[in-house]
């Protein structure tokens, strides 16, 4: 017979470690397949997607307006005041510069550039208690700089257009997944069920296209819907004359029908969507017919825009903002302005100063407007307001007084919604190249975003092919930004 092994023996020691690290495995796989929680998805009726939904957190915000600024105007001719760049002007970046960006993954940032600094063309002065550096491009947005948080340190993941505006609306540089106002809607819903949760208004869309704005993967009725800033808001919106009477009776059996065949078919999103368009397109007949009405504001309101300016564009992007303001009253979720009127944008390659001073011209006044107009009506508090485009531009010279690309960093502004006013986040280097203070990256914006909207981005996600696909990626993978929500 053979003596019980000791519980010293080398046997024992082996396999009372081997089943130690099975159980760690175990353990780290369980929480690996672990179906996390969702607060959100749960919630969301098929037939009544846009159902207001209960934040996770008490919100800062109720509603975004995102301005996007599409072709990447210039932060050191707009809001970032570099004065060495302005002392440099003519001469070769500094050696130090260069190699602070050697082991980047922005060191192309320097290819199709002159060696040569090129100082802002434009007048650069302080402004209100805070004391906000703008450039003369901005005289209108220069006086409400105490309203606004700046953040210097932007970056993106690419220099390409299409990618770049691809990751800034979506979080990712490829295309296919869901946009920032998809994320909100299908979050939070909408407070108003005679309007869409997601607007967009544009005469010329990004570049890139509708991958830009798409819902993605997410539901099919989290997909925006386009309202045209003149005239009718959607066109083809009321039935002739002769049909409108059997309106009603015919849409009731086209639900019963669709939901009919709808039994059949589970997890039929586009079905449930088509359900849900009808539905909210008899309700939008009247209610966007109300919501277009600009011409019913009063003249003093509409001129402060610049509805009447002697420049059309100015008056086309002046409509887009005050039609952002009407929607986001009536408890519209998510509406995103492009400025956007021809295919160039503020891709100033050459002749900056003709390429962003008309611009300016057409955006500076509308976006203070608004801004004061949110203020004075008690909407600016609970009303996000987004300035940005997909990146920034070069300190260095490009072809005839032009810049380049440059991803490694640029700025934005935020107001209202809970931002912290008169603040500066970030900073580029002393010529307004590289975020060296404080960067920020596209996720950490988002999940900024959604935290002043009172969701937490880690726990918003959707299930895609057993993949918990999420605006900000992979868990842990971004932050708040510090300092910008109060």
């Amino acid at each position: 017979m053979f003596a019980a092994p000791s519980h010293g023996t080398r046997r024992y020691f082996l396999s009372r470690m081997g089943s130690g690290f099975g159980a760690l495995a175990w353990t780290a796989l369980s929480r690996l397949h672990a179906t996390p929680q969702q607060p959100n998805s749960a919630e969301i009726d098929p037939l009544n997607p846009f159902r207001q939904r209960t934040p996770q957190f008490q919100p800062r915000a109720k509603s975004v307006i995102f301005l996007f600024m599409v072709g990447g105007p210039s932060q050191i001719d707009t809001f970032d005041y570099k004065p060495e760049l302005q002392r440099q002007h003519g001469k070769p970046p500094p050696p130090s510069l260069r190699k602070a960006l050697e082991s980047t993954r922005f060191a192309n940032v320097f290819h199709g550039c002159k060696n040569e600094l090129m100082a802002s063309p434009f007048r650069w002065s302080q402004h209100g208690q805070s004391g906000m550096w703008v450039s003369d491009l901005m005289p209108e947005m220069a006086r409400h700089v105490d309203d606004l948080c700046f953040i210097h340190s932007l970056q993106a993941d690419s220099n390409n257009h299409a990618p770049a505006s691809y990751q800034l609306h979506t979080g990712d540089i490829r295309p296919g997944k869901a946009s920032l106002g998809s994320w909100v809607t299908y979050g939070l819903g909408t407070s108003n069920q005679n309007l869409p949760g997601y607007v967009m208004l544009f005469d010329a869309g990004p570049l890139g296209g509708a991958a830009n704005y798409s819902n993605g993967f997410l539901p099919a009725a989290f997909q925006p819907t386009r309202l045209r800033d003149n005239g009718v808001p959607v066109l083809d919106l009321l039935p002739p004359s002769d049909f409108a009477a059997g309106q009603r009776p015919s849409l009731d059996l086209i639900r019963d029908l669709n939901l009919v065949h709808r039994q059949t078919r589970s997890n039929s999103t586009g079905l449930d969507a088509r359900i849900a368009s009808y539905e909210l397109a008899y309700r939008l007949q009247s209610a966007a017919l109300d919501v277009g009405q600009i011409e019913s504001e009063p003249a003093s309101l509409r001129r402060s825009y610049g509805c009447e300016h002697r420049d059309t564009r100015t008056q086309s992007f002046a409509r887009k903002c005050l039609l952002a303001r009407r929607l986001v009253e009536r408890g519209v979720r998510f509406v995103q302005v492009y400025d956007m009127p021809d295919k160039d944008g503020w891709d100033a390659h050459a002749k900056l100063a003709d390429n962003h001073g008309p611009r300016a011209r057409w955006t500076d006044q509308p976006c203070a407007a608004l801004i004061a107009d949110l203020k004075q009506r008690g909407l600016l508090d609970e009303t996000l307001v987004i300035w940005a485009s997909e990146f920034g531009r070069t300190p260095m010279m490009q072809g005839d007084l032009g810049r380049q690309h440059n991803a490694a960093g640029f700025t934005l502004w935020m107001t209202g919604g809970g931002v912290r006013p008169g603040q500066r986040v970030g900073a580029t280097d002393d010529f307004g190249l590289l975020a060296v203070d404080s960067p920020v990256t596209i996720n950490d914006l988002h999940a900024t975003v959604l935290a002043a909207l009172g969701l937490a981005h880690e726990d918003l996600h959707y299930n895609v092919n057993g993949r918990f696909e999420r605006l900000t990626g992979i868990a842990g993978g971004a932050r708040v930004v510090p300092n910008v929500l109060g």
